[in-house]
């Protein structure tokens, strides 16, 4: 009886270590090979702007605020810095809810150079967005959040990647001003967005990458469409339903912005949190893609890509340790299963010594990979109880970046 159910153990072991792996680094290279494979058969378009300023698009730059009133004259002088046509690009504040400084700063020292829409009652991001788009004429909307900063040529090479009709979304790279004195917060997310970057322009060039990030991405202006007042992610949400009506997502590497990592790791847990959430909200909202008989490569990119970190993926991680156990007192191969379960205290015990030094303000990045990578998984588990709590509202507290 005991063989059975030891054989039944290692299965699920087996298993639930196969996924983790697939989860974070196989599809990774399963994904990197099936580009080349793709490329050595079908070679990149060379697309190029108009000849002209009379030949670009009108763009909005559409942000979304809710009292920023520290960042105002920093994001308004990057915007006007902006190596774009200034009759075709059109500055869209929407700040309602906001009731600090943020519109005062707008209406006197920026006057005439932004549009500003307000209302007093705060919905949240979400309802601010698609308030503020049916004020919004122009075919392209290039959304960036009043904190991060856009590099000079950005709307180019995102008015560039619209140049192929395909693409309805376009999204731009998220980059963490990474200091050598950040701590574990800002070192582990700038760690975990190089990586997640590297993903993104794969998945693009394999057939189109698999959501954006709102601190900048681009879109069709008829594409967009309104989202539930309580959605958690909406830039994931609107670029992915955006995929849904047959067009792609284009990952821009020379478009980005940059912001600061988070203040600390109680403030990462926030923003991991709400994350996590609105990540399992999205697999309901967003099931359809579920279906690769009906979105084929799109549903295998998504599915590996997202569904698995935001659903089953943390669960299975975290069974690994007890299955492991299980397996040896039940009679497992003792020197097997022995290394295996002594490699996973080495590492559990990694991230508690990272966490340790964090808590101390000690740097070491090396030590904040394996603390980051348990820390997001636990913040997956912790984002079900947080959607709970959130259901029905759009509004969530903001994490505070470090100070630059």
């Amino acid at each position: 009886m005991n063989e059975i159910i030891t054989l039944c153990l290692e299965i699920i072991f087996w298993f639930a270590l196969f996924i983790v792996f697939y989860t974070y680094l196989g599809y990774g290279i399963v994904l990197y090979v099936l580009v080349k494979l793709k490329e050595l058969f079908v070679k990149p378009v060379k697309r190029s702007l108009p000849a002209s300023d009379a030949g670009l698009p009108e763009v909005t730059l559409f942000i979304t605020a809710f009292n920023e009133e520290d960042v105002i004259d920093e994001k308004m002088e990057n915007s006007l810095e902006l190596d774009y046509p200034a009759d075709k690009l059109h500055i869209v504040w929407v700040t309602d809810g906001s009731n600090d400084g943020t519109n005062e700063r707008l209406k006197t020292r920026w006057q005439g150079k932004a549009t500003i829409h307000f209302q007093p009652l705060r919905q949240g991001k979400t309802a601010a967005m698609t308030r503020g788009m049916t004020l919004v004429d122009t075919p392209l909307v290039v959304f960036t959040d009043a904190n991060t900063m856009v590099n000079r040529e950005a709307i180019q090479e995102i008015v560039l990647a619209f140049q192929d009709p395909k693409v309805g979304c376009v999204a731009g790279e998220k980059r963490i001003a990474v200091q050598t004195k950040d701590g574990a917060a800002a070192g582990g997310e700038g760690i975990y967005w190089k990586y997640e970057s590297t993903l993104k322009a794969l998945d693009a060039r394999l057939y189109s990458a698999v959501g954006a990030a709102g601190e900048l991405f681009a879109v069709r202006r008829e594409l967009f469409e309104a989202m539930e007042p309580d959605t958690l992610l909406d830039d994931f949400i609107l670029s992915l339903r955006i995929t849904m009506k047959g067009y792609t997502i284009a990952y821009c590497t020379n478009a980005y912005a940059i912001e600061s990592g988070s203040a600390d790791m109680r403030e990462e847990e926030k923003r991991k949190v709400r994350i996590a959430a609105g990540g399992l909200q999205s697999i309901w909202r967003l099931r359809p893609l579920l279906n690769p008989f009906r979105y084929g490569i799109l549903s295998f990119q998504y599915t590996s890509h997202r569904v698995l970190r935001w659903s089953i993926t943390p669960f299975l991680l975290f069974a690994l340790f007890p299955l492991n156990i299980a397996i040896l007192l039940l009679g497992g191969s003792t020197i097997f299963y022995g290394m295996l379960l002594a490699i996973q205290v080495l590492f559990y015990g990694l991230g508690y010594w990272g966490y340790y030094l964090s808590t101390k303000q000690i740097k070491n990045k090396l030590l904040f990979i394996p603390y980051y990578f348990l820390f997001m998984n636990v913040n997956v588990l912790k984002g079900i109880r947080y959607l709970k709590k959130k259901k029905g509202s759009g509004a969530w507290e903001k994490a505070k970046r470090a100070e630059k």
